[in-house]
């Protein structure tokens, strides 16, 4: 009999602190599929994205098996209430929006480490620790296996990016520059002066704290511009590359593939 996969996928920890570049998306469609496409694109992580996504958390946790099967690691973005659950339920990683503090941060911490050296309940019976099949090590596996990122999207947060990267249990910091944007009073606009001094400045402290910098990354130029500034852990997004290649196929431009 060969042995049972373990549910949680604990590469991610090492994986940013590997000093590499990681590439992922952020995927707010209900699929599992999509997971698995993600994973057979090349894709290192798939952010599952249960703040602005539609998925339940029984499509949620299928989202998890999926990503488990095909070999890419998932990661949740979720609400500071939910992560309970969602660990349970066999995240590599949890990704929290709007983080502006360390006294938030240090909450976060509290919330996804096991004691003593933080206060997650304990429980074998659900999918992260196999229904009771892996109870062995279970909490440390859990406290060195799971990711903590956290998401700074506000000139509150961008103050405070040194202090929040330096929390021991955060693992990394990520800038959403959309809502940065439209917190500083610029819409839309990622590449306003003011924001993209504000990005330049957090990247800068998050590295300086020496933790993985993260970010949004439409393409192989936003990448190459905010690696130069420190960014190792890039995000793009499903439904822009679908929509983006449906077009291309509407107006008769994309490449042939085999089906």
């Amino acid at each position: 009999m060969t042995a049972a996969q373990m549910p949680i996928d604990t590469r991610l920890p090492d994986m940013l602190r590997s000093g590499r570049r990681l590439r992922g998306v952020f995927n707010s469609l209900s699929s599992p599929a999509i997971v698995e496409m993600c994973a057979y694109a090349g894709f290192d992580f798939v952010i599952i994205d249960n703040e602005h996504g539609s998925s339940d958390f029984g499509v949620t946790e299928h989202m998890l098996r999926a990503a488990r099967a095909s070999g890419i690691v998932p990661v949740i973005r979720c609400f500071e209430h939910d992560l309970p659950r969602f660990l349970d339920m066999g995240a590599s990683a949890v990704q929290v929006p709007m983080v502006e503090t360390a006294a938030q941060a240090c909450r976060l911490v509290d919330s996804v480490r096991y004691p003593p050296i933080g206060r997650r309940g304990c429980a074998f019976s659900p999918r992260a620790a196999g229904y009771g099949a892996f109870t062995s090590g279970h909490t440390q596996r859990s406290d060195e296996g799971i990711a903590l990122i956290a998401m700074i999207e506000t000139p509150t947060a961008i103050a405070n990016a040194r202090e929040i990267a330096e929390v021991d249990g955060v693992d990394a910091v990520f800038v959403g520059p959309n809502d940065l944007a439209h917190a500083m009073g610029h819409g839309s606009k990622w590449n306003a002066p003011e924001v993209h001094a504000a990005i330049v400045e957090a990247l800068s402290a998050i590295t300086a704290a020496g933790k993985c910098a993260g970010i949004v990354a439409l393409s192989a130029d936003d990448e190459d511009r905010y690696a130069a500034l420190g960014a190792r852990y890039f995000a793009n997004v499903t439904t822009s590359l679908i929509t983006r290649a449906f077009a291309e196929a509407a107006r008769g431009q994309s490449q042939s593939i085999r089906y």
